[in-house]
């Protein structure tokens, strides 16, 4: 493990959301027992229906993560990127792997396998109260964005899809989704055409700048306001 990628798994991991109020320690031994994984664009960190158990954090990069609907179609869920986590520890989630995520560019992630876990738990048993946080946070999200779908008119659901992937994909402040119109429409059940009439409007009054295969966040508030108007 090269020395700044160890440094800047350390960093990444103290500053998300799962694990910034633990203790340096539990970090430290979290990144000394994982395994970085280098993988380039297009390919895949974990598949639906893996039996293999463990977590991965994304340090670097961002990945579009999938899941299997009917009709054998896969449809895009999500956008993850630096501090999001993806897996599962069995002691609370059995069963094979929930989603398919696939790299949108070269990422850094650190693998820690549920050996390894088990190795973590012995000096620092908290660390399963960490992973259950951040198992009900990614179930909640799964709730909020069916609720988003079922009440929310395409303009106010596309700005609140916008600040959920902020939220809930490792993004702060003002951050570039590489996420395609088309895709981003997948997400929210809604044609390309109109997330391309939506943003293109979202564009004028400030609150993002769309380009070939990503938006990027400008306004944070002004896409909340939208959403919950």
């Amino acid at each position: 493990m090269k020395q700044e990628q160890r440094n800047l798994a350390l960093d990444v991991l103290s500053a998300s959301d799962w694990l910034r109020d633990y203790p340096t320690a539990l970090v430290q031994q979290l990144v000394q027992e994982g395994r970085l994984v280098r993988l380039n664009a297009g390919e895949w960190a974990q598949a639906e229906g893996d039996d293999r158990s463990g977590l991965f954090v994304v340090i670097d990069g961002s990945l579009h993560s999938f899941c299997a609907a009917p009709g054998g179609r896969a449809v895009m869920i999500g956008v993850v990127a630096a501090g999001a986590v993806l897996g599962h520890a069995t002691r609370y989630s059995g069963g094979p792997r929930l989603v398919t995520a696939v790299c949108v560019e070269p990422s850094l992630l650190l693998e820690v396998s549920e050996t390894s876990l088990e190795r973590v738990a012995m000096q620092f048993p908290e660390v399963w109260r960490a992973i259950a946080g951040f198992a009900y946070a990614n179930t909640r999200r799964a709730l909020q964005m069916a609720a988003e779908v079922i009440s929310l008119k395409p303009r106010q659901r596309i700005a609140a899809r916008l600040l959920a992937a902020i939220d809930g994909g490792g993004l702060e402040g003002t951050a570039t989704l590489r996420v395609s119109q088309e895709l981003l429409g997948e997400m929210l059940g809604l044609t390309r055409k109109t997330v391309n009439s939506h943003l293109s409007s979202f564009e004028k009054i400030g609150l993002v700048r769309s380009s070939y295969g990503q938006v990027k966040i400008l306004n944070v508030d002004g896409l909340r306001t939208v959403a919950n108007s």
